[in-house]
């Protein structure tokens, strides 16, 4: 092969690559993600000490690439999904964030207030207002509101709620208006909307938003909890037990390396999430002695029962535990030696 020919092919090679690496397909990837010790991120102050850990698992997740793409079909444990069922409708990459940060903050006052409950210690919310979460395309809200929009009041009734907002819309009929004044970078604006059919739901009609409360939690003693740019609501069980943790003397760690996933609500329950299996793995490469896995009440395909199978094609010694509350991983651990 001549110089000239030499130069060119490494040319095209080089564009190919180029190509295959910074060319987005329609399709998001996950992959295994880490599992982190959750002492750092979480701080009650004056609380207690643990000689274990809690241990926060994740899930790596990007827009596919070629390669990513190709290497999702190879591995058994990388995921593809369409981006239709990852964002919402008419969701941007921006407000699909949006959401996942917000509901991550909502996970963290769940987990907190459960933990403070089960302690026995004070605990109350302080409202700051009602924010737009995602806009769907093609619906009246599109042309006047955005993903992080403060909502001040609707037709002159001020907004403390989300709620309140949305029973007030679905008290409406198609054609009918609505006066909505809201808040963008500090600056207080207003707009007309008229209610429409959703394009998949002629039946229903609405603005097309998605709003949510956004509120301080305040506690005695204060708690710290750091989540940087983590996003969604699968960490809440692990976060509602590292608080759980240093607000009691009983260090339920006990030495052990304590992974799980799972989100919680108002009621202590734990509820299932994606990627379990991918969880499962980043904790077996950190180490963890145990995992708790959502049961889903015994569901025929529960994340546990996903979570055990996986356990087993990957040969670790990790303990699969089942939980359907918080209070099912606090006993689980207090029965510990």
């Amino acid at each position: 092969m001549n110089k000239k020919r030499y130069i060119q092919t490494t040319i095209i090679i080089a564009i190919l690559l180029a190509f295959a690496t910074f060319f987005h397909l329609p399709y998001y990837v996950t992959m295994p993600g880490t599992a982190e010790p959750l002492r750092p991120l979480v701080e009650v102050k004056g609380g207690y000490k643990e000689e274990g850990e809690m241990m926060l698992t994740t899930v790596r997740m990007g827009q596919a690439n070629l390669f990513s793409f190709v290497l999702a079909h190879v591995s058994k444990y990388n995921e593809l999904y369409r981006m239709d069922e990852v964002r919402q409708e008419g969701e941007s990459d921006e407000e699909y964030t949006h959401r996942q940060l917000k509901m991550m903050e909502n996970s963290k006052e769940t987990a907190i207030a459960v933990a403070y409950k089960k302690a026995n210690k004070p605990f109350s919310y302080k409202n700051k207002g009602v924010y737009v979460l995602y806009v769907m395309d093609e619906m009246p809200a599109a042309k006047q509101l955005k993903s992080g929009d403060q909502l001040i009041a609707i037709d002159g009734q001020r907004i403390n709620e989300a709620d309140e907002f949305i029973q007030y819309v679905s008290g409406k009929k198609k054609g009918d208006r609505v006066h909505i004044t809201y808040k963008r970078e500090g600056k207080e604006k207003t707009a007309t909307l008229t209610l429409a059919p959703f394009p998949k739901d002629k039946e229903r009609v609405g603005l097309g938003v998605s709003v949510m409360t956004d509120r301080d939690i305040v506690t005695d003693p204060p708690v710290r909890i750091e989540s940087d740019q983590i996003g969604g609501p699968s960490a809440g069980l692990m976060f509602a037990l590292e608080v759980y943790n240093q607000l009691v003397p009983e260090d339920l760690t006990k030495g052990y390396r304590i992974a799980g996933t799972g989100t919680i609500n108002s009621d202590g329950e734990v509820g299932p999430i994606g990627g379990i299996s991918q969880k499962v793995i980043a904790a077996h490469k950190a180490g963890a002695d145990i995992f708790f896995a959502p049961n889903e009440r015994g569901a025929k395909h529960s994340n546990y029962k996903e979570a055990v199978k996986t356990a087993k094609h990957i040969g670790t010694n990790m303990k699969i535990v089942p939980v359907d509350t918080f209070d099912d991983a606090v006993q689980f651990l207090q029965k510990l030696s």
